[in-house]
């Protein structure tokens, strides 16, 4: 009998101890569900959109009835090939002219007399309302890059060089009695032809609304 008490008196002590823990753990658990607050889920972080793809063109949009009023940063693209003048403002296209160009139309000018538009970056340098050909806007050719190449190719001098330069410098229309010709306009007269002894022709009507909106300034950019 003594040795069954044992063992009953032992097995009541491991159920007492064992209720024991049940009850500590279960305390816990309750503690820390009124007493500790649950860490919220990270938040996945949100890629950024995808950058706008470039425009192939110049501009991105066309808006042939832009008004005239609201032109206030224009830039001018010639494009030689089509025969098209291009006004564009922040990207939007707002006017498309057709243009008529010199009698050699293909190539970059070299030289005085050789009847080619020029090509490469320019910006309007003089502005005339009553020129031979209606109204004209004046192309800052030759350029310093121009001044340059002559200079390298031995077809100016070094003063010739420095004048160009300055009056570029100064937003004027630079010295054309060089071998590198000059006197390159956007004028009117018509736009049938290529009739030009290296200008840039259109029609009357659309100088005088490119007239109204470029100023001094106004970058060209004259394309193959």
């Amino acid at each position: 009998m003594g040795f069954n008490r044992r063992i009953l008196w032992g097995v009541g002590l491991h159920l007492f101890i064992g209720g024991l823990v049940c009850v500590a753990l279960c305390s816990c658990s309750l503690f820390q569900s009124h007493n500790i607050t649950p860490r919220p889920m990270a938040k996945m972080a949100t890629p950024p959109p995808p950058a706008p793809p470039e425009c192939e063109l110049p501009y991105c949009t066309v808006d042939l009835d832009y008004p005239l009023t609201l032109i206030t940063h224009p830039e001018i693209y010639v494009m030689k090939g089509q025969r098209r003048l291009w006004l564009i403002q922040d990207k939007t296209l707002v006017r498309d002219y057709h243009v008529g160009l010199g009698p050699s139309p293909r190539g970059d000018k070299l030289f005085r007399g050789d009847g080619r538009t020029p090509e490469g970056e320019f910006f309007i340098c003089a502005k005339n309302s009553s020129s031979h050909y209606y109204k004209s806007l004046a192309i800052n050719y030759p350029s310093p890059q121009n001044a340059e190449v002559g200079l390298s190719a031995g077809m100016i001098s070094y003063n010739e060089y420095c004048s160009i330069k300055q009056a570029n410098d100064a937003m004027k229309m630079p010295p054309s009695q060089t071998a590198l010709g000059g006197q390159v306009f956007i004028h009117g007269g018509g736009a049938a032809d290529d009739w030009t002894l290296g200008c840039v022709a259109l029609q009357n009507r659309a100088v005088d609304e490119l007239f109204s909106v470029v100023p001094i300034g106004t970058r060209v950019y004259i394309m193959p």
